[in-house]
């Protein structure tokens, strides 16, 4: 008998100190895991609400990217037509500042060409006049004078007193 009340004894004994230990170790490791169980949900919803906003915010830079875009090629096509343009402008410049200094040099070409007629009369004079020095001298008759003259025409050419 003494065997069953000290096992009876020994179970009371275990009851009540597995009460004890519940009481101070379990329950507290308990809400320790239910306060963890509740952090970690937390944790996965504000990971989820984060997600979201994210995929939000992903789309609104992806249209604006977009926007970004076609507005990128707006101002290059805008930069386009004004080099057109501005090619366009140079090359009529070019083109009037070689009408210029085309009809310059034609200017520049016509009065070379006057002054080298005046020089040309200069000479036929001087040598007219040297001429008509020779024969004043010589006194020669007008048969001969009229001979000199026109063998110096002929020498001379039509073309001088034409131009």
């Amino acid at each position: 008998m003494q065997l069953i009340m000290d096992a009876l004894q020994f179970g009371a004994s275990v009851f009540v100190l597995f009460l004890f230990a519940s009481y101070l170790l379990f329950n507290p490791v308990r809400k320790l895991l239910k306060d963890r169980q509740e952090g970690i949900r937390k944790n996965i919803d504000d990971a989820n609400a984060d997600k979201e906003s994210a995929a939000e915010l992903k789309k609104l830079y992806e249209g604006k990217l977009k926007g970004i875009e076609k507005e990128a090629e707006q101002i290059l096509g805008e930069a386009r037509q004004k080099a057109i343009k501005n090619e366009a402008k140079i090359i009529d410049e070019a083109k009037d500042e070689a009408a210029r200094i085309i009809a310059r040099a034609s200017e520049e070409a016509l009065l070379e060409k006057k002054r080298a007629m005046d020089e040309v009369k200069q000479e036929i004079i001087s040598i007219a006049s040297l001429m008509a020095q020779k024969v004043v001298s010589a006194s020669i008759n007008a048969q001969v004078q009229d001979a000199l003259v026109e063998e110096t025409l002929k020498e001379m050419g039509d073309a001088t007193w034409r131009s």
